[in-house]
């Protein structure tokens, strides 16, 4: 391989001391998936702090905890019925504040969900405004509306909701609610300034008890286009915008911006802090407005994930996501898999099988972790866990049953985490039966058959991690591109760190240099094999 004419890195930085979030790795942790510690079949607070030992072995920065406050858990926590409170199926504040203190003792930052867009239907302020009239402040804070119609029986709007079905419900005074998630999920009226103080209110009680930031959940919503206008393309039901249906006034609003800018203004007061939005746009240019100078730190970036196998699909991800984060001088992040879509071991497996799909993965993580900027690892990536086909009667995404079971939803990126032993649960909780079933076969997979051999993806991780930490060749931000055989990637970060991807189906010789990690086996012959990355010096 050679450098590539249009090899280009970005302009250097002054050596100043940079913020910790700006090349962490944050693991997510989802809560209720993650390990049980009073044997009730679900993940807990507890039982996270009873794993943080396991975090920091495997070397991560940062843990990012799905929601764990008090709620209905119709979509499974991110319908919010107390935002400064814990559930008691998760633990206590008590509970919270351990886990953040001993997190801190192993140098962990802790951040948590925050869920802006809506409220769960049993928030007090969602049931005082069922409860009041058409008109009234308590309904101010959420979107009603009138129907349409000569007796407003038909819906303000043409919106569809996220899940499935339309995107209001009405209520027995004539009136329809928005909700552009599950009809238990009302969407909050940002116009209404009680709207943003009650989540500085929230900001602050969290901030407070020690947290190091925040992920803000459907980010690019909040702010709804003026006057509520139908959709061009009413049958896009996804939260991408899509350019050639229009604009979905739903999301990407520009009033959007002010939230995240008053969100900034709460967070510069406490240094040291965070900020990371989920965010699904259609460009890189969308993206990178969301992460100027006055709004969030970070914004989760798809683009490596949403590319198929395919060295140039890859290239393309990551030279535009570079360019638009370069733009506005904000770091780029990098995400393989999340508890929304499926993991990237089965994502690879299609039109291959699971022993390739997992080759891939390992070899997808090393280009992950060898990029500039953030990473985030969703709990099970060290593993290399796949999705899980669960049964029918297992399945609980509210997707499954507002799609008329026509889409099975997310619960097989969410089965619970394999810890140890040869049957289900594998260490995960003392009980029986669990929230979501762990399958059969999955003891080669467990933390325990993987920590002490050295070929498995466990340890490829944790060697890549102490490596990214560590080596003076991850030094220095942007990438110079070098050219090669079709169907392989290869850039070098300034510090010297090479990386090499071969995503075609025939080995090609292996660049010169180093060798510091591989995600496989390499050929004796000197060639880096099919579906492998490796890392030189």
């Amino acid at each position: 391989m050679h450098r590539s004419p249009d090899s280009s890195a970005s302009a250097s930085r002054s050596e100043v001391r940079q913020p910790w979030w700006r090349t962490a790795v944050f693991y997510q942790v989802y809560v209720r998936s993650f390990a049980d510690s009073d044997g009730d079949g679900v993940g807990d607070l507890a039982g996270i702090r009873e794993k943080l030992g396991y975090l920091h072995l495997l070397g991560v920065d940062a843990l990012w905890l799905t929601p764990f406050y008090p709620s209905p858990m119709v979509d499974h926590g991110y319908d919010v019925a107390d935002p400064r409170d814990v559930d008691p199926l998760f633990g206590n504040l008590a509970d919270f504040d351990a886990l953040v203190t001993d997190a801190h003792a192993l140098d962990l930052k802790v951040t948590i969900d925050l869920v802006p867009n809506h409220t769960s239907d049993r928030h007090p302020d969602f049931v005082a405004a069922l409860a009041a009239a058409p008109g009234s402040p308590e309904r101010a804070k959420y979107v009603f509306r009138d129907g349409r119609g000569p007796d407003g029986g038909e819906p303000p709007n043409n919106w569809h909701s996220i899940f499935g079905g339309p995107a209001w419900t009405g209520v027995p005074d004539g009136q329809w609610y928005l909700h552009l998630f599950a009809a238990e999920q009302p969407d909050l009226d940002w116009t209404n300034p009680a709207v943003p103080a009650d989540l500085e209110t929230t900001m602050r009680f969290w901030l407070d008890r020690g947290v190091d930031g925040f992920r803000i959940d459907v980010a690019h919503g909040m702010a709804k286009a003026a006057g509520l206008p139908d959709m061009d393309r009413p049958d896009r039901k996804n939260t991408v915008p899509d350019p050639e249906g229009g604009q979905d006034p739903r999301f990407d609003v520009e009033e959007v911006h002010g939230v995240h800018r008053l969100i900034r203004r709460v967070l510069d007061a406490y240094p040291d802090r965070v900020t990371v939005g989920e965010i699904w746009v259609h460009t890189d240019d969308r993206l990178a407005r969301y992460v100027r100078p006055d709004e969030l730190n970070l914004a989760f970036n798809f683009r490596l994930l949403q590319a198929d196998w395919d060295a140039e699909a890859f290239r393309d991800a990551i030279v535009d996501s570079l360019a638009a984060m370069d733009s506005v001088g904000a770091p780029t992040t990098w995400v393989l898999s999340n508890h929304d879509v499926v993991r990237h071991t089965s994502r690879y497996s299609r039109g291959a099988d699971e022993r390739t799909g997992r080759r891939r993965a390992r070899a997808a993580a090393l280009v992950q972790l060898a990029l500039p900027g953030v990473a985030f690892v969703y709990y099970g990536d060290e593993l290399a866990l796949p999705n899980v086909e669960l049964p029918d009667e297992a399945l609980q995404d509210p997707v499954w049953e507002r799609s008329g079971h026509q889409q099975r939803g997310r619960d097989g990126e969410r089965v619970p985490m394999p810890w140890s032993g040869e049957k289900p649960p594998y260490g995960f909780s003392t009980a029986a039966k669990t929230w979501l079933p762990a399958p059969d076969g999955w003891a080669d997979l467990t933390v325990e058959a993987q920590l002490e051999d050295p070929h498995s993806t466990l340890s490829l991780y944790r060697r890549a991690l102490e490596l990214r930490h560590d080596h003076p060749g991850f030094g220095g931000p942007g990438l110079e591109w070098f050219t090669g055989p079709e169907g392989c990637l290869a850039f070098r970060r300034p510090g010297g760190l090479l990386c090499a991807l071969n995503a075609s189906t025939e080995p090609v010789p292996i660049p010169p240099g180093k060798i510091l990690l591989a995600s496989g086996p390499l050929g004796d012959d000197g060639t880096l094999p099919s579906d492998t990355t490796v890392w030189l010096i």
